[in-house]
């Protein structure tokens, strides 16, 4: 099965970044497909509410100055999606906030394009505020009609300084519980 990581982090090699990938690497030891995304470094204009993607409804945005609507394809080919934001003053980053605006009105308006495909957040936290950029991740993927994985603990993960992520035996033991949860719910739904 295919799973897309989206990373909403401006370190390309933080730990946002590093948990996003252990957590793709234990999927690809179970088999299954994954691409890992990394959206901060595209200039992505916010929504304006131009509501053009509600009178087309083709599932695409009509600002082709980014790569929104490349990353929208990968989303609809996906069986299951990884958002993953470092906190920013208690909320996810600017760039992953303008991405679940325009990709969510996006696939809304065209039949709902990513109901029923599996989520899973990844939020990673200074000290404080994790629990608000999850709900605000987890929000995104009910009002977009995806199935929300559970996991034995929730995904906030705590790290302040670069590579304290690796050496955090509870963020470590976090990431592979959730891609045993994630794993199993796949292949749930492919019987």
């Amino acid at each position: 099965m295919k799973i897309i990581g989206v990373n909403g982090s401006p370190r390309l090699i933080g730990n946002t970044s590093a948990a996003l990938r252990a957590l793709l690497d234990e999927m690809e030891k179970d088999g299954h497909e994954t691409e890992h995304l990394q959206i901060y470094d595209e200039e992505m204009l916010p929504c304006n509410a131009c509501m053009s993607c509600r009178l087309r409804a083709d599932g695409r945005c009509i600002n082709e100055n980014d790569r929104l609507n490349e990353y929208l394809e990968t989303l609809y080919s996906a069986d299951a999606v990884i958002l993953a934001s470092p906190v920013y003053f208690g909320s996810v980053t600017s760039q992953m906030k303008v991405f679940m605006e325009r990709v969510g009105l996006c696939a809304k308006y065209a039949g709902n394009k990513l109901r029923r495909k599996v989520a899973a957040t990844m939020v990673i936290q200074g000290n404080r505020g994790g629990m608000m950029a999850h709900a605000e991740l987890v929000n995104f993927m009910l009002d977009c009609h995806m199935i929300v994985c559970p996991s034995s603990e929730c995904a906030v993960l705590t790290a302040e300084g670069p590579k304290d992520l690796e050496g955090d035996v509870r963020n470590m033991r976090v990431i592979k519980d959730l891609a045993v949860e994630l794993d199993w719910l796949l292949n749930r739904l492919k019987e």
